[in-house]
């Protein structure tokens, strides 16, 4: 039996919404898919691929025999927000699943998305207050991925939880960034009253360090949870950048989520007609192309200065390691024209961007098969025509100017993460310590916290 790669609704029907793209596999469809697994000796998905340590083969082998309440007990044993990791993670255990190295690894990710969808249905998620309080009181900084996986954590073993968030609601980049075709809303909402029926309290619209000192909060707690992730995104600082309709990647994403969900009246982004591109080539230039596209852009362009992944797994990263290849995102496949190997030199035009003057690179490969640094090819430039630019190369660590630095007192490392200081009750979760990274990780360093 073969893997089913058709899961998204089909593309003409979902470039014009922005409801989620993933159909929703049949009962029969999943029990098949599930009935893969081979129960290894040493489940490399569970031990090896999932930061959260999810029983992966026992979970598959309730489905497969329908029993969905052990299915979702299994599930929720380790994984606190599985709505959310069985739409967005990238299934790090599927990159290490045996079946992995002979044919094709186990549907991990879509199985888990049905679990907890029938759980809801079926009313089997409900609050989890703690048994007792133990009397100790934390605040969270941060209500993105790792400030509310450690607010879980915290409250159910009896500590009193508040969590401050500079947005106007929580989730951080669950719905300020991801869009809403990958992961809906409403399934924040969802989640937010159950927390809050297990006693997390939200403070939401209070940006701490300006509105409120960290330094008090501080004083009023036993803990302080920092988990306020990467909040600078990486410019490109070339000739040009001033120009009219030069924007950072969330200025797309955010402004559009924001207005979908109801907080602004229009999106403070057009695409529709335009020339699009797209500089970076990362899940969230994949997000651009893919809100672009919805808007009714005339092209989508996204271009990269890494040189294109091998179509299968590079010998570079052998199993179980997460494999360096080239991955196509529903998105792309809704009509993006990709580039590689191409630096940026300079943004044209006069008071609005017309389009951005690029130069074929050529990479020096170690003997690894990793690219490693890169030189211009000579006689190679070109300017390509762009009415909207989208700068989409990832996130810095937290600049040394922010006032939770300086409040807390806390150390950087010489990549700007922060680090964490348990013995004076402050911990620091998520993206700021690790730098950024995925939203399974964040999750699961939110749960590791030194001071429970």
């Amino acid at each position: 039996m073969q893997r089913i790669h058709d899961i998204y609704r089909p593309k003409d029907e979902r470039k014009g919404d922005f409801k989620e793209v993933e159909l929703v596999l049949s009962d029969s469809e999943l029990k098949e898919q599930v009935s893969r697994c081979m129960n290894c000796g040493q489940p490399f998905c569970h031990a090896y691929g999932c930061p959260l340590g999810n029983l992966v083969p026992d979970q598959n082998r309730a489905v497969a025999q329908g029993d969905w309440r052990r299915a979702y007990d299994l599930l929720s044993a380790n994984s606190d927000f599985p709505e959310f990791t069985s739409r967005i993670c990238p299934a790090l255990c599927e990159a290490s699943c045996v079946h992995g190295l002979d044919e094709e690894a186990v549907m991990i990710r879509q199985s888990e998305k049905r679990i907890i969808e029938t759980a809801f249905g079926n009313g089997w998620v409900v609050p989890q207050p703690p048994e007792r309080e133990n009397g100790k009181s934390a605040a969270i900084i941060g209500a993105g991925p790792a400030g509310l996986s450690a607010a879980v954590t915290l409250r159910r073993k009896g500590w009193r939880v508040t969590v401050y968030e500079r947005r106007n609601d929580i989730g951080g980049l669950l719905r300020y960034g991801i869009p809403c075709f990958k992961l809906d809303k409403a399934l924040i909402d969802r989640r937010r009253k159950i927390l809050e029926a297990e006693g997390i309290r939200f403070v939401t619209g209070i940006e701490v360090g300006k509105d409120i000192s960290a330094e008090w909060l501080a004083k009023q707690n036993d803990a302080v949870v920092v988990a306020i992730g990467t909040p600078a995104a990486r410019d490109l600082k070339i000739p040009g950048r001033e120009l009219a309709g030069v924007h950072l990647a969330l200025e797309l994403l955010e402004g559009q989520n924001r207005f979908l969900t109801g907080e602004i009246a229009a999106p403070p982004i057009d695409a529709n007609g335009k020339n699009v591109l797209v500089i970076g080539g990362g899940d969230t230039g994949s997000d651009c192309v893919g809100t672009a596209i919805r808007h009714g852009a005339a092209s989508v362009t996204q271009i990269e200065i890494m040189p294109k992944p091998p179509e299968e797994r590079d010998a570079s990263t052998p199993w179980p390691l997460w494999p360096y290849m080239l991955r196509t995102s529903s998105s792309h496949k809704e009509g993006c024209e990709r580039r590689w190997n191409l630096n940026s030199l300079r943004f044209v035009g006069e008071g609005h961007v017309a389009g951005v003057e690029v130069e074929t690179v050529k990479w020096e490969i170690s003997p690894e098969g990793r690219p490693l640094k890169f030189s211009s090819v000579p006689n190679t430039k070109e300017v390509i025509k762009a009415d909207l630019v989208f700068l989409a190369m990832g996130f810095t660590g937290v600049p040394k100017d922010n006032p939770i630095v300086a409040q807390l007192g806390l150390a950087q490392t010489p990549r700007t993460a922060l680090v964490s200081a348990p013995e004076r009750g402050i911990c620091c979760v998520g993206d700021c310590a690790s730098g950024a990274s995925l939203v399974v990780r964040a999750l699961a360093s939110g749960k590791a916290l030194p001071i429970c």
